[in-house]
C-alpha cells in the first residue's frame, strides 16, 4: 500500500495542474480565456456533431503542437519581428512526462493537494448525504412518498415529451449560467440575494409544502398481519405412550421428504423457542389449536393418515403390516408399503408411530421509527409530545442553516468546491459493483419458521 501510494503521488501532479487550469478558466482569472471557452462551448451546443472533432483538436493543439515546439525551439533573438521557422533538424530532446522524486517539492505539493481534495470530498459527501438521504430513504414515509410521486410523474412526462424539448438551447443556457455564476461579481450578488430573499421565505415554503403533503398524501399505517402455523409432533414410545418430540413447521406426514429420506423432523423442543421472524412480533401470547384438522390435511393432500374429528384433533399415521420400521431416534428404515387416502377415526385403533396437530397464531409487523426526519412537520404522528415538537423545530432550523452554509461555501470557496464536486461525479466509476444482491422471499409463514427452526 505504501509503495502504491508513493507511485501514485509522484504521478498525480498532472491532475492537479489540470484542476488549477480549469479553476482559473471557470473563475474568470483571465476573462479572454473564459470567453474563448464559452465561444467554443456555444459552437458545440449549436452543432453537436462537432463533438467528434473535439478530441482530435485537443490532441493537436495541446499535445502535438507543444511537443513540436519543444523539439524545434525558436532561435534566440532580441527582435520581436523575427518569425518562427519550423524548418531544420530538431535541436532539443523530445518532452517526456516523468514522475517526480520522492524528496522534491513537487512530491510534497502533490501530497498537500491530495489531502485537501480528500477533505473537500469528505465535506461535500457529508453535506450531500445530509441533504439527499432523509427525503429519499423513507425515514419519513410521507415526505419520501411525495418525492417518489414527483419523480415518477416527471419521469413519465420526460419519457413522452423529451423529444419536444430544445435540448441545444437548454444546454447553451445552462452552460452559460454555470460559467457566469463563477464570476466574482455574480457570486457576491447570488450570496446577497440568498440572504435577502431566499432565507426569509424558507419557513413559509416549508409550511406550505407540509400542508400540501398532509392534505394530499395519505398512507395506510395499519400493520400487516399474517397467520403462522406450527405443528406439534409426538411419537409413540416403546411403552406404547405418546411423548412430545418437536414443534415443527412441517407436519412430518408419511410422504414428506424427511420421512422418505429417513431424516429426523426439524423443529424446536419447546413452544417458547418459536420466535417471530425479524421485523415481526406476535399479536398474542397464546397459541390457538386448529380444530379444523380435515381442512389442512386436504389442503396439503396428505395421505395415509387418520384424522381425529373430536377431542384434541390429532392426526395419526395409519399403521400397515408391511410398513417401514423406525428407530428410537426418529429415523426411518426404508421398506415397502402402501398408502391410501386419509380416513376418519378416534386414534384408538392401530396407528403409526407419529401423530401431529396444528397450532396457529397471528403475527404483525413491527413499526420502526426513524432516527431523524428531514421535515418533522410532515410526520403523521398527531399526538407528539412537547419535547418532540421542539426537536422537530431544531431539525428544521439546522436544515435551513445547513442549506445556506452549503450555498455560501459553493459561492465563496469556488476552487475547492469544484474539485470536490468532480471527485463526487467520478468516484462511482471507480467503485466495484456488488457481487450479489439481497433477495426477499414472499413464501408462506411456515417456510419462515422452518428457517428459524434450523437455526
Amino acid at each position: 500500500m505504501t509503495n502504491n501510494f508513493r507511485r501514485f503521488n509522484s504521478r498525480v501532479g498532472v491532475v492537479f495542474v489540470f484542476q488549477n487550469r480549469l479553476i482559473r478558466l471557470l473563475s474568470w482569472r483571465t476573462p479572454t480565456h473564459t470567453l474563448s471557452f464559452l465561444a467554443v462551448y456555444t459552437l458545440l451546443c449549436l452543432d453537436p456533431y462537432l463533438l467528434a472533432v473535439l478530441p482530435l483538436v485537443i490532441l493537436l493543439l495541446f499535445v502535438m503542437v507543444p511537443s513540436f515546439v519543444t523539439r524545434h525551439p525558436p532561435p534566440p533573438t532580441n527582435l520581436s519581428t523575427d518569425s518562427y521557422s519550423a524548418y531544420g533538424p530538431p535541436v532539443a530532446p523530445p518532452p517526456t512526462v516523468k514522475p517526480v522524486s520522492e524528496m522534491s517539492k513537487d512530491f510534497f505539493r502533490n501530497m498537500r493537494d491530495l489531502q485537501n481534495s480528500m477533505e473537500d470530498f469528505a465535506q461535500i459527501h457529508d453535506k450531500v448525504v445530509d441533504l439527499v438521504a432523509p427525503p429519499t430513504n423513507f425515514s419519513n414515509e410521507t415526505l419520501s412518498s411525495a418525492v417518489f410521486l414527483f419523480l415518477f410523474v416527471a419521469s413519465c412526462i420526460l419519457f413522452l415529451a423529451s423529444h419536444l424539448l430544445p435540448w441545444r438551447a437548454i444546454s447553451l443556457l445552462a452552460g452559460w449560467a454555470g460559467v457566469c455564476a463563477g464570476h466574482p461579481s455574480i457570486q457576491r450578488q447570488l450570496v446577497s440575494t440568498h440572504k435577502d430573499h431566499v432565507q426569509p421565505r424558507e419557513r413559509r415554503t416549508q409550511s406550505w409544502v407540509s400542508s400540501w403533503i398532509d392534505g394530499e398524501i395519505k398512507l395506510d399505517s395499519g400493520p400487516e398481519m399474517r397467520e403462522v402455523e406450527v405443528f406439534e409432533l409426538q411419537r409413540r414410545s416403546t411403552a406404547d405412550e405418546w411423548a412430545g418430540w418437536v414443534f415443527s413447521p412441517s407436519p412430518h406426514d408419511p410422504l414428506s421428504p424427511d420421512r422418505v429420506t429417513g431424516h429426523r423432523p426439524r423443529g424446536t423442543r419447546f413452544f417458547e423457542d418459536v420466535q417471530a421472524p425479524p421485523g415481526w412480533e406476535w399479536s398474542d401470547k397464546k397459541w390457538t389449536l386448529d380444530l379444523l384438522s380435515r381442512e389442512w390435511v386436504e389442503e396439503r393432500m396428505i395421505t395415509g393418515v387418520e384424522i381425529e374429528m373430536e377431542g384434541e384433533r390429532w392426526v395419526y399415521d395409519i399403521s400397515y403390516d408391511d410398513e417401514s420400521d423406525e428407530t428410537e431416534d426418529g429415523t426411518t428404515i426404508k421398506g415397502k408399503g402402501r398408502r391410501m387416502e386419509w380416513e376418519e377415526g378416534t386414534g384408538l385403533g392401530k396407528t403409526g408411530p407419529w401423530r401431529r396437530r396444528r397450532w396457529i397464531l397471528v403475527m404483525v409487523t413491527l413499526k420502526v421509527y426513524a432516527s431523524y426526519h428531514l421535515l418533522p412537520l410532515y410526520s403523521d404522528e398527531k399526538n407528539a409530545s412537547v419535547d418532540e415538537t421542539e426537536e422537530a423545530r431544531e431539525c428544521v432550523e439546522s436544515f435551513t442553516v445547513g442549506t445556506a452554509t452549503v450555498l455560501e461555501h459553493l459561492s465563496t470557496n469556488f476552487e475547492s468546491s469544484l474539485m470536490a464536486v468532480m471527485l463526487v461525479l467520478f468516484l462511482p466509476l471507480l467503485m466495484p459493483l456488488p457481487s450479489s444482491l439481497l433477495r426477499t422471499d414472499d413464501s408462506t409463514s411456515a417456510m419462515t419458521l422452518q428457517e428459524i427452526a434450523r437455526q
